[in-house]
């Protein structure tokens, strides 16, 4: 009987694929490795093991990980510390007796220009280093990345950012999900790479003419420079590590870092991926 554990169980991405997952094993074969047991009550009460799990305490993880025959390891949100925290998961995963470890990494990570997929480059060795049987699930963009910030694209009249004309094939985090239950359950050879986007891709011009249409008023887009875009972010209450993350990201956009025309992720789903309109709909 396999056993399942997921790292990062009571984030965004997380509990989606918890959903996935209890509709394919049984509750009793998940397990949610959370920092927080008491802010995963609602996860307990479904049947799923929950264990407490810190990145930032090995002691916690290796006993989380006990009996784990699949490890989903969820990149971590502390930008500048996910290196050192994934290696810790790693080792951990690897004294536990893990047998195949996915990872959520970065859209054609080891090619990107992407600042935050330095990280991942570095988790993505620490895997290949450690000999653990692997997958690797590239994802792409989330489109909830832009519908977070339709409120206040709506009340100003406009999307700003620094993507020029880059093109994002971005899909819905349910759909990112959904591949890794995906990947987790199934028997595919170890040291796949998937390279994870959606199907369609459109500009951030486009984006805010699907509000428009949406919301029946022009919402525009004005591209910024990445320096002004950044300060944007920041007088919009934004830290200014997670500012300069997404002004980067922006710019890496429009030099095609967050496109990708080869439907892996479709393949997965065997389904096309959530589109753009239907994502602004949910978000609205």
């Amino acid at each position: 009987m396999t056993t399942f554990v997921i790292t990062g169980a009571s984030g965004q991405l997380g509990r989606l694929v918890i959903d996935v997952l209890l509709r394919r094993v049984p509750a009793e074969r998940i397990v949610a490795a959370v920092r927080n047991i008491e802010r995963a009550s609602d996860i307990a009460a479904l049947g799923v093991q929950v264990r407490q799990a810190d990145y930032n305490h090995p002691a916690s993880l290796e006993a989380a990980f006990q009996g784990a025959d699949r490890l989903l390891l969820i990149s971590s949100s502390e930008i500048g510390q996910r290196t050192r925290q994934h290696q810790a998961v790693i080792d951990a995963a690897k004294r536990s007796g893990v047998k195949r470890l996915a990872y959520t990494s970065v859209l054609h990570a080891d090619t990107s220009v992407l600042a935050l997929a330095q990280e991942h480059r570095e988790t993505e060795a620490a895997i290949h280093d450690s000999g653990l049987p692997f997958v690797l699930l590239r994802n792409g963009w989330y489109t909830e990345n832009y519908t977070a910030g339709m409120a206040s694209a709506l009340s100003m009249g406009a999307v700003y950012g620094c993507a020029g004309e880059g093109r994002i094939a971005s899909a819905a985090r349910a759909d990112y999900a959904e591949a890794a239950a995906t990947i987790l359950t199934s028997d595919d050879p170890d040291g796949q790479i998937y390279e994870l986007a959606g199907d369609s891709a459109y500009t951030l011009s486009d984006f805010a003419a699907a509000i428009s249409r949406q919301v029946g008023k022009t919402i525009n887009y004005v591209n910024l420079p990445e320096a002004d875009y950044r300060t944007a972010l920041i007088g919009a209450g934004l830290p200014e590590p997670l500012a300069g993350l997404l002004a980067d990201s922006d710019t890496g956009a429009s030099q095609g870092a967050l496109f990708d025309d080869g439907r892996q992720l479709s393949q997965l789903l065997g389904r096309p991926t959530t589109g753009l309109d239907a994502a602004i709909k949910a978000a609205l």
